[in-house]
């Protein structure tokens, strides 16, 4: 008994390990640690030392954990934009039209696997790789900050439209008819005002964490009652928050439970079987088919109106394949309508497309910034008034980032020159409520050049304050300024004295702690509002 225990202990601490020195190493070379969560994942899957239950429970609960949180932020105005679910219907129609081409194209010439390919079977495969992960996307996009810019935005709501086209999927082919208590879950819309009032009753720590585990899970639970799948009821509760004052709070103390369960995820991708170097081959072969995803992504944006830059910015993030590629090869298996090889080979292919994004994520700003007159051949004159190249006025100064940092810098630097001081947000929610305060904010994305090189060639900025809330991001801005040939003053905010060190490494001319700052305008502001240090400087007065 005691020598079992202590094998399963071994075990544990071998797979977690391995897959901590890989996340490190490919966090050391740029890339996501993701990545190196997939490989520890296909290293794990020649050995049994991994419970396959415990990850297949971590994934399952890391998606709605995930699918809860894009509630919280979803907008509903973003999602039935033309650019959303026009180019999200257009494109999986036109993917599968191509793909399935393809296919059929390998299958008639007899090419290894393809060859007893039928057509039913060309357009389910086509159907599994149209598709664009969710769970990938997501998780790049927060390591970057780019949650909120609007090409983040554009690329969640398409992930959104995709996820219900999944479901209604999963329903057809399991014949899964969802139950006349379905129609139930309309009262959650009236009710809706409920859960606000407990969000507001549950406090902050623990108390809200565990709320949002109750509604997460709880609706999960409930709409498989009914028939429908699972993680459309987190998404929806968690939609039905997305307005309250404390969902931000909620989604920050949700972001590590989620982190940490998609794990699961990650490293369960590796784990759906050994293959072949014949498999391992085709997977090589096929994934470079994600590019005509992508290319086909790029060129409805454009059409669609959309600045060249953000359709760019749109496009890498969904030219990846998607983990419910792997949920239609396996309902394929299931059904026999495909060889269970095909679901070893989708698994690569999510993978090997995984690493592919990653790297065209991680240097999307230069391509973009070295190419940009070749990029702009594709966009329409026309421009939309919510992807606007904006500029500063006559200001000297810029804030960039106007969160609580950001406007408390804001308003001490207007209180000298508030004619001369702009705040620049990348959230339109943001600016709306700053120009409801009569705060002079305008919309604009930080990494985006199209936007400061506007603002070089027609204002002369003499300070711009850096107060974004990741690193990553304040480090591109800090490139493309010095690259831009930028003579203004950079200072910026840091969470981390590595932070500071790189900042500074990188050009910025000051860079602070926040919370170093934060005590100290905290103590200014003691010292100067309570009587018992007033009656002090009145005692240090010097006599004239």
């Amino acid at each position: 008994m005691e020598l079992s225990w202590l094998i399963q202990a071994l075990d544990s601490f071998i797979w977690i390990g391995m897959t901590f020195m890989l996340g490190l190493f490919a966090q050391k070379i740029g890339l996501p640690p993701l990545v190196g969560f997939l490989t520890s994942g296909f290293i794990l899957s020649t050995q049994n030392i991994v419970d396959r239950h415990l990850l297949e429970f971590m994934s399952e609960l890391g998606i709605t954990l995930l699918l809860f949180t894009i509630g919280l932020k979803i907008n509903v105005k973003n999602l039935i934009r033309p650019q959303v679910w026009g180019v999200t219907l257009l494109h999986v129609v036109i993917t599968v039209a191509l793909l399935s081409g393809v296919v059929m194209t390998l299958a008639v010439l007899k090419v290894y696997m393809f060859a007893d390919l039928s057509l039913h079977n060309a357009l389910l495969l086509a159907f599994a790789l149209s598709f664009s992960s969710t769970v990938f996307v997501v998780k790049v996009m927060e390591e970057r900050g780019e949650y909120d810019a609007l090409h983040g935005r554009i690329a969640i709501g398409i992930l959104i439209i995709q996820d219900i086209i999944a479901v209604a999927f999963l329903a057809f082919s399991d014949g899964k008819i969802p139950t006349i208590w379905a129609f139930s879950l309309l009262l959650l819309i009236p009710f809706r005002f409920l859960l606000h009032r407990l969000l507001n009753q549950v406090g902050h720590g623990e108390m809200l964490v565990l709320f949002g585990f109750l509604l997460a899970l709880g609706g999960a639970e409930i709409f498989e009652m009914v028939g429908v799948k699972g993680d459309l009821g987190a998404l929806l509760l968690g939609a039905l928050l997305a307005n309250h004052a404390k969902s931000i709070e909620l989604v920050k103390n949700m972001m590590g439970f989620k982190d940490l369960f998609l794990l699961g995820f990650f490293l369960s991708i590796g784990l759906y079987g050994q293959p072949d170097w014949n498999m391992l081959m085709l997977a090589a072969v096929l994934t470079p088919l994600v590019l005509v995803k992508g290319v086909l992504f790029f060129f409805l944006f454009t059409r669609f109106q959309l600045r060249s830059r953000t359709a760019l910015f749109s496009t890498i993030n969904l030219s990846n394949f998607s983990e419910f590629g792997l949920i239609v090869m396996a309902v394929g298996v299931a059904q026999q309508w495909i060889n269970d090889s095909w679901l070893i080979v989708m698994a690569m292919m999510i993978s090997f497309s995984f690493v592919l994004s990653a790297i065209l994520s991680r240097f999307s700003n230069d391509l973009y910034n070295q190419r940009r007159k070749w990029f702009k051949r594709f966009q329409s004159k026309q421009r939309l008034p919510f992807d606007p190249v904006l500029n500063i006025g006559k200001a000297e100064v810029a804030v960039v980032g106007m969160g609580i940092i950001g406007t408390g810098a804001y308003d001490q630097l207007s209180q000298l020159h508030h004619k001369l001081v702009v705040g620049i947000d990348v959230n339109i929610y943001k600016v709306l409520k700053h120009k409801k305060a009569h705060r002079h904010v305008v919309l604009g994305d930080p990494s985006d050049a199209d936007f400061w090189d506007r603002v070089k060639r027609m204002h002369k900025l003499k300070l711009v304050v850096l107060t974004l809330p990741n690193v990553a991001t304040t480090l591109e801005v800090v490139k493309m300024f010095k690259e831009m040939g930028y003579k203004a003053r950079l200072v910026s905010i840091a969470k981390f004295p590595e932070d500071i060190v790189a900042l500074e490494e990188a050009g910025v001319d000051m860079a602070a702690n926040i919370f170093s700052e934060a005590g100290a305008g905290f103590a200014s502001h003691i010292i100067e509002s309570e009587p018992v240090f007033s009656d002090l400087r009145n005692q240090h007065k010097p006599v004239s």
